[in-house]
């Protein structure tokens, strides 16, 4: 079952660190997001493989936005 990372808040994604086909373990890091002038970390719930990547660097996302999909 394929698990979504999403933005735990609005902000401007500063990093994309996967691309689709990507090995990612739990918790590793998968976007860097610039929230009220910190950079947070967004990090797979699960491990998998990279399906989707719905973001870019520079685009402003939405809070609970889908940035990552992981089979």
């Amino acid at each position: 079952m394929a698990s979504q990372v999403v933005a735990p808040m609005p902000g401007k994604v500063i990093e994309v660190m996967v691309k689709k086909g990507d090995q990612v373990a739990e918790d590793q890091p998968v976007v860097m997001l610039e929230a009220m002038k910190i950079e947070m970390p967004v990090v797979a719930e699960s491990g998998g493989t990279v399906s989707e990547v719905l973001v870019e660097a520079g685009q402003t996302v939405e809070s609970e936005q889908v940035l990552v999909t992981i089979d």
